[in-house]
């Protein structure tokens, strides 16, 4: 006896016939057990409701005293709770063989210290919602369908005026290309500018980019990074069909691109009819410093601009958008199957209300507010110690360089106590040279953690730097 049973809000499968156990008698028994057994598995959760009886009783064929009687016995052994008027849901297994589920796996870090990474704890959840509750109220009926491959009409629009307005790209709605993250922009690119040649990326950047390109057979090739930022003029002597760089606020070393090399790369383009990919990473938060705008402003049709919320929100929301030169709007949706596959229209129309709404500048400046007093307080924290600190006039991550040496003994170290952030030596193209030194160091995200644990966080990594022996004599 195998049914579904339906509560009117969620499908239970219960099957009689594994339910048969020494000394069952008659279907009562046989729903008990099968009841229990799905309880104690763990296959129906603490809190989930049952269906009424006479729903269940109705989809298995058995009378309602006979499910009345077993949820009776059920409550009456407390592994299922009734009332009147509120139905009847499950407690919990009275006895399993189950182990309780830990609170901290093995492994899972305690500080998290990240960089890239915001502080998810205060996403505008109300604010949020209140957008999603008008653009679901006022969706248009083609959102439900599969629409332009571009994306929703309503976001474009309103990036092209926020984009323009904050970051000095000069674009239209036409030319803007909604993707799942910087790396998925990334990537469509790719496959449309790989066919052509290698990518150059500067000698310290994302690996993640360089990982996802090496997975679709496309070679980078490493250009050197100073004070100044990536040396620009090193692409000529390179043969690559495009240069992904991080201009306003260089990841992960921190400073921006020098103009003089925002324009050598302008002119490189032109020249050789190549492309820059301007990964705006982090370039909204800015402390000490003028604005930087978007290198696309400079020259839209050999520039693709890259942006996206997992770092002005949640790296979750999996949300970006591309600003493409016109001629390659149509290779790169052919690239993404011809069809807007990756970010459902609901979250589109949800983050075009958030922005026309003033909430995204809101929320924006708010953090910034609340990342430049925490980049205050860990940059005199640390003050006591000897290291190097840079990157502070923008983003969202603190770079210490080391001692030659010290940087495996801290990292070491931080994961012992539980602190989760980054070694500089993982964001070392492989095939950076000579001409590029290499460096000792730690990226501190100093805005991934909630506020009431950004200070154990701070705490911690002093430890960390004063057991290493970096405390300054």
């Amino acid at each position: 006896m195998t049914s579904w049973a339906n509560s009117g809000a969620r499908d239970l499968h219960l099957d009689l016939r594994t339910a048969i156990t020494p000394g069952a008698r008659g279907a009562r028994e046989l729903l008990i057990n099968a009841l229990r057994d799905a309880v104690r598995s763990g296959r129906l959760a603490e809190g989930g409701m049952l269906p009424p009886s006479r729903s269940l009783a109705t989809d298995l064929g058995l009378a309602r005293n006979t499910v009345a009687e077993a949820y009776a016995e059920l409550v009456a052994e407390g592994w299922l709770a009734s009332r009147q008027g509120a139905g009847t849901w499950v407690v919990g297994a009275v006895t399993t063989s189950l182990p309780p589920r830990p609170r901290r796996t093995p492994g899972t870090p305690i500080h998290n210290l990240m960089p890239g990474s915001p502080d998810v704890a205060e996403f505008p959840r109300s604010a949020w919602l209140a957008s999603s509750r008008r653009a679901l109220q006022n969706a248009p009926t083609d959102a439900f369908r599969m629409g332009d491959p571009r994306g929703r009409i309503e976001l474009r629009e309103a990036l092209t005026e926020y984009l323009g307005r904050v970051r000095g790209v000069r674009t239209s709605p036409d030319s803007i290309v909604i993707c799942a993250g910087v790396r998925h922009g990334v990537q469509l690119l790719a496959q449309v500018l790989g066919r052509r040649g290698a990518v150059a990326v500067e000698a310290y950047s994302l690996f993640v980019f360089r990982d996802a390109l090496a997975a679709m057979n496309v070679p980078t090739v490493p250009i050197g990074v100073d004070d100044l930022g990536a040396k620009t003029a090193e692409l000529d002597t390179l043969e690559v069909s495009a240069a992904l760089l991080t201009p306003a606020h260089h990841s992960p070393l921190g400073m921006p691109l020098h103009a003089s090399r925002r324009t050598s790369a302008i002119e490189w383009a032109r020249r050789t009819g190549g492309y820059v990919l301007d990964d705006d990473y982090d370039g909204e938060f800015r402390y000490d410093r003028q604005p930087i705008g978007a290198l696309q402003g400079l020259c839209p049709d050999r520039v693709a601009y890259l942006g996206s919320t997992s770092k002005s929100m949640a790296q979750a929301m999996r949300l970006g958008w591309m600003v493409l030169p016109d001629h390659l709007v149509d290779p790169v949706i052919a690239a993404a199957g011809g069809q807007q596959y990756f970010v459902d229209a609901l979250t589109q129309l949800t983050l075009a209300d958030f922005i026309s709404s003033g909430q995204y500048d809101k929320h924006v400046r708010r953090m910034r507010t609340r990342y430049r007093r925490r980049r205050d307080a860990l940059a005199a924290a640390l003050s006591p110690f000897a290291v190097g600190i840079s990157g502070l006039a923008a983003g969202v991550n603190m770079l210490l360089t080391l001692p030659d040496g010290a940087e495996p003994e801290v990292l070491r170290r931080a994961g012992g106590a539980g602190i989760a952030l980054s070694g500089l030596a993982l964001m070392r193209h492989p095939a950076a040279g000579q001409e590029v030194p290499e460096q000792d160091g730690v990226i501190i995200g100093f805005a991934a953690p909630a506020e009431h644990a950004f200070g154990r966080a701070v705490d911690a990594l002093c430890e960390v730097l004063r057991t290493s022996g970096l405390a300054r004599p």
